[in-house]
């Protein structure tokens, strides 16, 4: 009976340790930041809200992983705790922003970040509330650190407003971007714990996993040079590729590391030899530590370098704004594979605290159904502003294209629900697809394809 009751109040002491330790780590970092803010004299700006939001935004993700190792349940109670203070801090940004500008935040994609961030804490909430999905947010505040961490990096200054922006459809337009994108991302999220809860093999969530590792860092392979380096864009007037020596070498190794897991799986289906994949979950944990490496790499050496360019004569400076498709990458992908690791530690703890997996299919049914009107008088209202604006409803922009292929599927998603009765895994993988699209819409599409857009 002694044995069995301190086996009882461990995960309590556990959990309070964890708890408290975040705590001080929380407090620690906002009086540092109270302390730099002092000195310069400006306390409230949207930049220093947003780094209470980011600090409060990590303690949540903090006690969600948490969570995942120990299975302590009271974490879940302090992580929305956390997510109501990263709220409240991101809608003072807001604010501010607004305020400072004289207009809502929605003319550039800082702006278009900071309001998208906001939504996706209040849908999270909600679905914690309202739906019982009481770990949603496991997957929903990594996404939401990634793009505090983009802002901290782009460009924040407040200019006035192109011509193009300065009308009352904008408001109309971006608003309900952001309230579909944010929708779509709810709707992800639920798709993956939906698919946890039908009893989706880890070892698919593994190669999927190193998939989307591949998938990142072929993408920054793509301006892999011979001799090892790397290039980036870099933003003086004129969009020119710098040069970082030797990075390349490293990605390439980064590379190596999350393809391994792939290949273990591939092994163990030819096979049936479980050792692969004890292999894999191992190779998972090391490709970890080399992506933090690559990571902590790429910051040090574009953090205020100057490299040569291959498109013109002399040294140019670097920044970590001149990538942020990059760094967002190198985050994800660390993010991804702790996830993985999470599921893999925790999976029961996990699905008992979750709906069942019909609830899950009928929740994320009904935030499409939400989503896509959304979508719909998006596109409407803007088509109604490009003709007022430029003359003509359509012009086949980059962006435009983009954002009619993304409503093409969440149209065929509702189409193949309602017509075709389709449900359970078949639906969340098109739940899935959609918000990848839109993920590529709103930022690859302004970086990658600029257009008319090319502003936002």
């Amino acid at each position: 009976m002694a044995r069995l009751a301190r086996a009882e109040q461990h995960p309590a002491t556990t959990g309070t340790t964890l708890v408290v330790m975040v705590g001080l780590g929380v407090a620690f970092l906002l009086f540092m930041a109270f302390l730099n803010v002092v000195k310069s004299g400006n306390l409230l700006n949207d930049s220093n809200l947003l780094y209470a939001a980011l600090i409060f935004y990590s303690g949540a993700g903090t006690l969600y992983l948490g969570f995942g190792v120990t299975g302590t349940p009271s974490y879940i109670r302090f992580a929305s705790l956390a997510t109501w203070a990263g709220l409240l801090a991101n809608t003072g940004a807001v604010a501010h922003r607004w305020y400072e500008s004289g207009h809502p935040p929605f003319a550039s994609i800082y702006e278009m970040l900071l309001s998208f961030v906001w939504t996706l804490a209040v849908l999270t909430l909600i679905a914690e509330k309202k739906f019982g999905v009481k770990v949603i947010g496991t997957i929903t505040m990594p996404v939401a650190i990634v793009g505090v961490v983009l802002m901290q990096l782009l460009r924040t200054e407040v200019h006035p407003l192109v011509p193009a922006l300065q009308s009352t459809w904008l408001h109309v337009h971006v608003t309900l971007a952001m309230l579909a994108y944010a929708a779509c991302a709810l709707s992800f999220a639920l798709a993956m714990m939906f698919l946890i809860k039908d009893k989706m093999k880890t070892e698919t969530f593994l190669a999927a996993t190193s998939l989307f590792g591949i998938a990142t860092y072929l993408g920054v392979l793509t301006r892999f040079e011979k001799w090892g380096g790397l290039s980036v864009f870099l933003a003086r007037g004129v969009r020119l590729f710098v040069v970082i020596p030797d990075l390349g070498w490293l990605m390439l190794l980064a590379l190596a590391a999350v393809a391994a897991p792939f290949a273990l799986y591939l092994a163990w289906r030819k096979s049936g030899n479980q050792n692969f994949i004890s292999i894999a979950n191992r190779a998972v944990f090391v490709s970890i530590l080399l992506q933090v490496m690559v990571l902590v790499f790429f910051l040090l050496r574009t953090r205020d370098g100057s490299y040569a360019s291959l498109d013109a004569d002399g040294l140019f400076s670097t920044s970590l704004a001149a990538s942020p498709f990059i760094l967002s990458g190198l985050v994800g992908g660390i993010f991804v594979s702790l996830l993985y690791l999470l599921l893999l530690w925790r999976r029961q703890d996990l699905e008992r605290m979750l709906p069942s997996a019909e609830e899950l299919d009928r929740i994320t049914y009904k935030t499409i159904a939400i989503a896509f009107p959304l979508l719909t008088l998006m596109i409407a209202a803007g088509a109604y502003w490009a003709n007022r604006t430029w003359g003509s409803y359509w012009s086949w922009d980059p962006k435009e294209t983009w954002a009619a292929i993304t409503w093409l599927v969440y149209a065929g998603y509702l189409h193949m629900r309602v017509t075709r009765g389709w449900r359970g895994r078949r639906a969340a993988y098109f739940a899935i697809l959609g918000f990848a699209i839109v993920m590529f819409t709103f930022f690859g599409v302004t970086y990658l394809l600029p257009g008319l857009h090319a502003y936002a």
